[in-house]
């Protein structure tokens, strides 16, 4: 296992895109963590602090620092494809195997490489919410510190589920752009299905569609990108001035979307294992 995480850095630390794009996600990471400390001006006449709005009081701080870096995951993404696919339009694969790289060790030492890519991420993230946390928030009580940590792990899924989910689309179609387009492509569809399921709850709220058949459409919060997306909510509900607007914050946990998150995440690392085992390149 040492030896394919040093073959992958060997590859990756030469490979002039990894360096650019992981020097960007992580300047983005720590500068998105700490921008509750400026004032965004909307208007003339109104400033948001989100400091002072509480983003970093406990045990909110877990929700809204795993939720906006979250967004960010793109900049790793670009990551994976690049060095992904480069091995196949530069026969690196081939050659690896040659040498002596089976299948099984090319899929383990790019699932030990998201794997690194995620933990690095989720660490980085922890530590800096700790410290922002105990630096701003308002409590630092035992019990409002840990409530909700499990954030943390939900980041981690997210983000590996997230990259095991391009590293087969890589493997599959083997050209940058295609992996672009493709993503982009099932994120459009997923959210026309995730459109059309919340018209038909509405519809069946208003007894407009027969609710004994209505639950057998609502499925979107299964599919790959919006189970991982679902893993961790929308914070702003959180914000002080949501509250003062009579808005009500609640979360009951999506335990039905963890288990499709994990579960597609072992369909892709399988999927890329079968896909290379099937293809002879």
């Amino acid at each position: 296992m040492i030896r394919l995480l040093k073959l992958e850095l060997l590859k990756n630390l030469n490979y002039r895109p990894f360096k650019v794009f992981t020097a960007i996600y992580f300047i983005v990471l720590v500068a998105l963590l700490f921008i509750g400390l400026v004032d965004i001006k909307l208007t003339d006449s109104f400033t948001l602090n989100l400091k002072e709005e509480g983003i970093y009081n406990f045990p909110g701080i877990w929700n809204f620092t795993t939720y906006i870096v979250a967004i960010f995951k793109i900049f790793l993404g670009l990551i994976i494809i690049f060095s992904i696919t480069q091995e196949f339009n530069n026969r690196m694969f081939k050659q690896n195997t040659i040498d002596g790289l089976s299948r099984e060790e090319f899929v383990l030492s790019k699932v030990i490489t998201i794997g690194l890519f995620s933990a690095v991420s989720t660490l980085v993230v922890f530590l800096i919410t700790l410290f922002l946390g105990f630096q701003y928030s308002e409590s630092t009580d035992y019990k409002l510190v840990t409530e909700e940590m499990y954030m943390i792990g939900d980041y981690f899924l997210k983000l590996f589920a997230f990259f095991s989910f391009l590293l087969f689309l890589s493997v599959l179609l083997r050209k940058s752009m295609f992996v672009f387009l493709s993503f982009f492509g099932w994120w459009i569809i997923e959210g026309i299905l995730g459109g059309i399921e919340s018209f038909m709850k509405m519809r069946g709220v208003h007894g407009d569609i027969l609710l004994a058949t209505k639950d057998k459409f609502f499925f979107s919060h299964l599919l790959p990108l919006e189970s991982m997306s679902e893993l961790i909510p929308n914070p702003l509900l959180r914000l002080k001035i949501a509250e003062k607007m009579g808005a009500e914050y609640t979360f009951n946990y999506p335990f039905d979307s963890l288990i499709a998150c994990i579960v597609w995440t072992i369909i892709f690392i399988t999927g890329t294992y079968f896909l290379l085992k099937k293809r002879d390149w």
